[in-house]
């Protein structure tokens, strides 16, 4: 079941979802509260329906005896596989460090139920377990509140990096390297500790 909710963005970058590198689930997260969904008399909408199958939604299965959502009479919906048919619409910052032989890669998801009129009834994130690749990890499941959506959503991604990522990847360019036996270091992404405070100053509404 649900870990908890997701108030803060201290909270978020507390819980570890889509870290460390090369995860993608803080990007995805951006992605999904900055550029596919909306607020309108309260409510959270999106750009288009999940049952599209746009930018790889797909329905998920809530099992009754295997759950890690709430059980509603309303439909699911995942996204964040990046194997799936649609997913190359996300945008490449989300794809970017995906790599089909490393499965931290694409080991992330939000999942969505979605009310009868079309709005988000709740967000939540998660991630698989890491020696079964078909289930999801109950302790990592958490729900994501709409306030903490809307701050987000008013945030830059380099902004919502800084203040959430214990790491961050530092995109330099590479100098030319004449030794061959280092060749296979030419692309290798580096990576830099960033400290920053927690931010307890966020007000959000929790639902």
């Amino acid at each position: 079941m649900v870990n908890g909710t997701l108030n803060e963005l201290s909270q978020l970058k507390q819980s570890g979802f889509g870290q460390p590198w090369p995860r993608h689930g803080l990007n995805l997260l951006f992605w999904f509260a900055h550029d596919y969904i909306d607020f309108r008399n309260g409510k959270m909408v999106s750009i288009s329906s999940p049952h599209d199958k746009r930018f790889g939604f797909h329905k998920f299965k809530n099992d009754d005896h295997d759950h890690i959502v709430p059980i509603e009479n309303l439909p699911y919906y995942e996204v964040g596989n990046l194997n799936f048919p649609g997913a190359d619409e996300l945008p490449n910052y989300v794809r970017a460090n995906y790599m089909h032989s490393n499965p931290e890669s694409n080991k992330d998801r939000i999942i969505v139920c979605q009310n009868t009129n079309g709005s988000f009834k709740s967000v939540h994130v998660t991630e698989h377990l890491k020696d079964n690749l078909k289930q999801f990890d109950s302790k990592k499941t958490y729900r994501v509140s709409q306030g903490l959506l809307q701050i987000i959503k008013n945030m830059t991604r380099e902004q919502f990096l800084n203040k959430t990522s214990k790491t961050q990847e530092v995109h330099a360019s590479q100098p030319r390297i004449s030794n061959p036996e280092e060749e296979g270091v030419r692309n290798r992404p580096q990576i830099r500790e960033v400290t920053a405070p927690l931010d307890n100053t966020c007000s959000c509404t929790i639902l």
